[in-house]
């Protein structure tokens, strides 16, 4: 047995040692040098490494040249010359090298050495304002510091440069980017970008050649953004923007075509330098002869009849060949034929309008109608949303799953989604197209509103101190209150302030010190219940204003007395020395309205009802017809409004109406009380007994009646808006001799409302007018009054964060003391401009420049020159 042991020890030496020697015998080539003349030679890929680059995954870098270890590959051979193409296809590196570290037999090792692209360490601009800078580093986007250059992003950032700047008329600017190498970083160099704008270039003059010339000067005015220098366009931009230029020689086609000239062509065009500023721009037109429409014929319809298509068509025999229009009815018109199939569920309907015959100057039309089956909503998806629960969005939706497809359903839903006041509806309007999915398998539709969240809660603050104390004012609105999460915890909140489900509270608080304090709280909610859009409204207020003394008046007349040599002053100036507490009114109220949606006639409607009770308690009070006693003003309101405008801040379509009519008991129909005789001389001694008997309970009947209609001038988005307003009011007494002091006009200036005299007022503005002024003079109210204007919208900035408008207005508007003077035609007129500017937390701020006409009503100073600060509110 031993000797089987040794015979398997000699044989396993032996196979040991001829292994060692085979060993031995393979070539190793350590960094060999490979040349590309010689025949290939296959290798098994053994091993790769990747060096050059930091702060990348090393098998990332492996993997993107596509060899894998194991494989076989020629060597020099196509395989690794791809490899080199597929680091260079990242743009991240510079330079590509690939060597082999050693081969073993039939083994090969390779190393890949990469050079990154620098980083750029700054970027310095040279020829720019500040603002121009900003706005090109948001047109070049990811060229910033920090990221890797390359040729290409050069290249393409001279491009967007200089066509910025071709967009602002600059057609001549030349752009060069400098690369200096950064000797304070590793592998990073600093830009230099260089612009010379030169000078703007104007047109000077258009040409336009082949067509009537009676036609020329039209085509002139149907190109948007090529102007020429003359009078007519002294308002209009004259600059020369190649992008703009070509876009217009489609319109001058179009219009071409809106006359009947349906073969209208551009033959050839030319700009031409007249000087480093201005070009002459030469058009060569084809006009061709004008064309008439002769036949009509639809086919395919079975929804609409070809009668009622040719009635919404509004195009007949014998018109002319306008093909603008004729897009615009098939199409684009908000009446358009496309919008009756498309609110009727028919999504997928086509219409093509072919010409079929064409004889002379005459068209025959066959308007070829695919119908297809009605569409359904199928998904309602919501995105963007992080302010409001979702079931608050959703319910002011009226694209439901299941519903038949309406487009007017959609736009509906979008201007109820605006007017929510806690969205960007310029956003949402101009991406809403993006979100409406058809599908023609299912024959469905799913829609997407993109939301883009807005910030519409406000904040109001001001302090001072004067000689009466602290002086200000604190106001806060949350407009997306939740009043069921009041007392509860982990729900949605901001700070402590519940919130979520789009009710609002307000709360504010003024004070003038000792001499006038204000406090008022109220809530709404817009759908109550959370199941129908039932408005509920509840209001609760007070205020307080106290008098001085009468000593105070005395050092006033000694004061007048001394300045004309009649005697000595006193400390008159300091007026909280003179406060007088038992000289005082005090003002309570409280209010609760209820408001439901209408469906007739149309659900536009809402009628609102309120019931609302004012206590005001005067004591010595000298500026009022009731100086001592109470006054009580229990009323029930009703209104009715109509509102369909598109935006809560710049409307450019839609228009609001609203019918007001406040009634009191008619209490002197039953008391009994002689109120002719009653309270009539204000020397006796028995008028303070009087007047708080005549007016314990105030009665009153009040109607008003508002209207506003907005109109695009355009179809663009910054589009200037025509607004036309209407408004009048009266205020009626049951008994002649019985007139209420209380709900009376205040007519003229800002608009504001404020402490004053004056009680229980409403407040009209009218600009160019000092405040109050147009019942003749500022301490008398009105009981009739009208208004009306005629105002120019022109939007300047609509973003998220900050919207603002310029505006120019005339206007006219007067008040009446005696509701028998009313006369809505007799008006006093102003003319003005001004800009409005809509803040986060701050609200609708805004000026006013006025000219009143009337400079004196009844004597007294009233119109001229006015600035008018408006917070808050809109005229």
């Amino acid at each position: 047995m031993k000797y089987y042991s040794r015979f398997f020890l000699l044989v396993l030496l032996a196979v040991m040692a001829l292994r060692v020697q085979a060993q031995v015998d393979i070539p190793v080539q350590v960094k060999p040098n490979i040349s590309y003349t010689q025949d290939r030679t296959r290798y098994v890929l053994g091993g790769i490494v990747v060096e050059g680059v930091k702060n990348f995954d090393e098998d990332l870098l492996i993997g993107i040249s596509g060899l894998s270890v194991g494989e076989v590959y020629d060597v020099p051979g196509e395989s690794i010359s791809e490899a080199v193409r597929r680091y260079m296809d990242q743009k991240l590196f510079s330079n590509v090298r690939i060597e082999a570290d050693s081969i073993v037999g039939s083994t090969i090792y390779l190393h890949v050495y990469l050079t990154a692209q620098p980083r750029i360490s700054s970027i310095n601009y040279s020829g720019v304002k500040k603002s121009e800078r900003e706005d090109i580093e948001k047109v070049l986007g990811d060229f910033r510091v920090g990221s890797q250059v390359t040729p290409n992003m050069i290249n393409s950032a001279k491009i967007l440069v200089k066509r910025y700047y071709e967009d602002k008329g600059f057609k001549n600017a030349t752009v060069d980017i400098v690369q200096r190498e950064d000797i304070t970083g590793d592998n990073r160099v600093m830009l230099d970008i260089n612009i010379d704008k030169n000078e703007k270039v104007k047109v000077r003059k258009i040409y336009i050649d082949g067509v009537d010339t009676k036609l020329v000067k039209k085509l002139k005015r149907a190109m948007k953004k090529t102007h020429e220098k003359s009078f007519a366009n002294i308002f209009r931009s004259k600059k020369f923007i190649p992008e703009k230029y070509e876009e217009d020689k489609g319109y001058l086609i179009d219009r071409m075509n809106s006359w009947g000239f349906r073969d209208a062509l551009v033959v050839s065009d030319s700009v031409v330098n007249v000087d480093d500023s201005h070009v002459n721009v030469y058009v060569k037109m084809y006009q061709g002869q004008k064309y008439y429409i002769r036949n009509i014929d639809w086919v395919g319809n079975k929804v609409y009849s070809s009668a009622a298509l040719a009635n919404a068509l509004k195009m007949k025999k014998g018109d002319v060949y306008n093909q603008t229009l004729l897009n615009k009815r098939l199409s684009e018109d908000e009446d358009a034929i496309g919008n009756l199939y498309y609110n009727n569920g028919y999504v997928f309907y086509n219409l093509d309008p072919v010409e079929v015959n064409i004889v002379g100057d005459s068209v025959d039309l066959e308007m070829r109608i695919e119908e297809n089956n009605q569409a359904t909503f199928n998904h309602v998806n919501i995105s963007g949303n992080e302010r409001v629960y979702e079931n608050v969005i959703r319910r002011e939706l009226r694209t439901k799953p299941g519903d038949l497809f309406s487009m007017e359903a959609i736009k509906r839903s979008v201007m109820e989604l605006a007017n929510m006041n806690h969205f960007d509806s310029e956003a949402l309007q101009a991406e809403i197209g993006k979100g409406i999915k058809p599908d023609p398998a299912s024959g469905t539709v799913d829609i997407t509103y993109p939301l883009v969240t807005k910030g519409s809660d406000q904040i109001e603050l001001s302090a001072g101190w004067g000689q009466t104390g602290i002086v200000g004012r604190v106001g806060l609105t949350f407009t997306n209150f939740s009043m069921q999460n009041l007392f509860s915890k982990g729900y949605k909140r901001a700070g402590f302030i519940p919130q979520g489900d789009g009710q609002t509270l307000s709360v504010s608080g003024q004070t003038n010190g000792t001499y006038y304090q204000s406090y008022s709280l109220s809530f709404l909610d817009p759908w109550f219940g959370g199941k129908r859009p039932t408005q509920l409204s509840v209001s609760l207020y007070y205020s307080k204003q106290t008098d001085v003394n009468s000593n105070y008046y005395s050092n006033y007349y000694n004061l007048y007395s001394s300045l004309y040599g009649y005697g000595t002053s006193s400390s008159y100036y300091d007026y909280s020395n003179y406060y007088d507490p038992d000289k005082y009114v005090k003002i309570f109220g409280v209010s609760l309205g209820l408001g439901k949606r209408l469906r007739w006639p149309d659900d536009y409607f809402t009628i609102t009802a309120q019931l609302a009770y004012t206590r005001y308690i005067l004591n010595s009070w000298q500026y009022f017809l009731i100086t001592d006693g109470t006054c009580n003003n229990i009323n029930f309101s009703l209104t009715l409004n109509r509102t369909s405008t598109d935006n809560t801040f710049f409307p450019r379509r839609g228009s609001e109406f609203t019918a007001e009519m406040t009634l009191t008991p008619p209490y002197s129909l039953w008391d009994g009380k002689d109120y002719k005789n009653l309270a009539t001389n204000s020397s006796s001694s028995t008028y303070s007994a009087e007047a708080q008997e005549k007016y314990r309970w105030i009665e009153y009947h009040k109607w008003k009646l508002k209207f506003r209609s907005f109109t695009a001038l355009s179809s663009a988005v910054k589009t200037p808006v025509l607004m036309t307003r209407f408004e009048m009011g009266i205020l009626g007494a049951y008994n002649r001799y019985k007139k209420s002091p209380f709900e009376t006009y205040y007519v003229g200036g800002d608009g504001m409302s404020g402490y004053s005299t004056g009680y229980a007022t409403e407040t009209i503005g009218l600009r160019g007018y000092d405040n109050g002024s147009l019942a003749g003079n500022t301490t008398s109210n009105a009981y009739a009054y009208t208004r009306m204007t005629l105002e120019l919208r022109y939007p300047l900035m609509l973003d998220t964060s900050t919207s603002m408008y310029a505006l120019a207005f005339v206007e006219g508007g007067n008040a009446w003391q005696d509701v028998n003077d009313f006369n809505p035609f007799d008006l006093k007129r102003s003319a003005g401009v001004g800009v409005r500017i809509l803040l986060p937390m701050v609200g609708l701020l805004g000026v006013d420049w006025a000219y009143g006409f009337q400079k004196t009503i009844n004597g007294y100073n009233a119109g001229g020159s006015q600035f008018h600060f408006i917070i808050g509110q809109e005229f």
